[in-house]
């Protein structure tokens, strides 16, 4: 099967599994299409969001249309690593007469993590949590055991709240590829989840993809070419959030303490991928990167205490940001904004 024909079935996919998801989830379109994007990026996210905006009830739902395996972890503030990572008991054989110890895994051992309220359980157990999503792997007792592909985390986070809790640190904020803003619904859509969740309905959801085909679809993302002038706009736009960058703009300098890191660059670029994936498209365009900019890079730039004074919110600075930057000639000219260049024949003649 060519790569043009499986771009064909991850669309269709894509489709089918917001279709799924509609069954359940009334509105939040952004957020499903974020969370899509990641998973065929294959990154983590981040939800941040008020309590009782579905966002459980949304990883849930993910999770069955995927035929995963999904395991919720309540995060608390006595969860120890051994909780999550599982632990090592004796095990005695009474025919042998002898005791050897054996692995007892934890809920890490899933496919769909969701780690509910993951700011409110010790850095300890977090940075548990931290190997997992890096290296696809967790150790106790010195041993290795891999974790099964896909293997996808799921965070969420109470904005309000913040009495009692341990923030993450930037390192481990940085392993997630998007932050995702869940917000209000608008009113329809809350008339809607209010008439649904008050009747005696229990809404279907049909697999779509299967553990082996995530996979396929994921480095199928991972070979979709980028334009070059797509990919310098995207390091552009990165750099330009370092204040100790000339490209920085003043209004950078003003509000931000860190910038974002190298790794924002690459999540740019994969989202990118896996939206025009998700879309149909060989190839990806800036929309992509400038649609993603503000969930890889709302929880990579640090702001100062002056942002905060002012009101500047990280959101409000990459939309700032956007308007900073100026497209690429590549693209104005894609636009029909610039008029293609000449050839060298009749180029410079009078």
């Amino acid at each position: 099967m060519d790569d043009t024909e499986s771009l064909r079935q991850l669309a269709e996919a894509a489709h089918r599994l917001k279709a799924q998801l509609g069954r359940v989830i009334v509105g939040q379109q952004n957020v499903i299409d974020e969370l899509l994007t990641a998973l065929f990026a294959r990154g983590h996210c981040l939800l941040v969001g008020v309590p009782g905006l579905a966002k459980t009830l949304m990883i849930r739902t993910l999770a069955r249309a995927l035929s995963l395996k999904f395991n919720r972890i309540q995060f608390t503030p006595d969860l120890m690593p051994s909780d999550i990572t599982g632990t090592e008991i004796i095990q005695e054989d009474k025919r042998a007469g002898t005791r050897e110890l054996r692995f007892v895994p934890g809920p890490l051992f899933a496919n769909i993590i969701l780690a509910d309220e993951i700011n409110r359980t010790p850095p300890k157990t977090q940075a548990a949590l931290l190997e997992a999503m890096q290296e696809y792997q967790v150790t106790v007792g010195g041993q290795r055991h891999p974790l099964e592909q896909p293997f996808y985390v799921l965070a969420t986070q109470n904005p309000i709240e913040q009495e009692g809790t341990y923030p993450l640190p930037e390192a481990q904020l940085d392993r997630f590829m998007f932050q995702i803003l869940v917000d209000y619904p608008d009113d329809e859509a809350e008339l809607e989840i209010i008439r649904r969740t008050t009747a005696d309905v229990e809404p279907e959801v049909s697999p779509v993809l299967d553990g082996a085909q995530i996979l396929a679809m994921q480095r199928l993302v991972r070979r979709i070419p980028v334009p070059d002038h797509v990919a310098r706009y995207a390091l552009q736009l990165v750099r330009a959030t370092r204040p100790g960058f000339e490209s920085a703009p003043q209004f950078v300098r003003d509000f931000v303490v860190w910038g974002a890191g190298p790794r924002a660059g690459q999540y740019l670029v994969l989202a990118a991928k896996a939206r025009a994936g998700i879309q149909g498209r060989t190839h990806p365009a800036l929309d992509d990167i400038r649609a993603a900019a503000f969930p890889v890079l709302r929880h990579r730039v640090i702001l100062n205490f002056s942002a905060e004074v002012e009101g500047v919110r990280p959101d409000d600075l990459i939309r700032r940001l956007l308007d900073s930057i100026p497209l690429p000639d590549e693209e104005l000219t894609a636009r029909g904004i610039l008029p293609k260049v000449l050839g060298s024949s009749t180029a410079g003649t009078a």
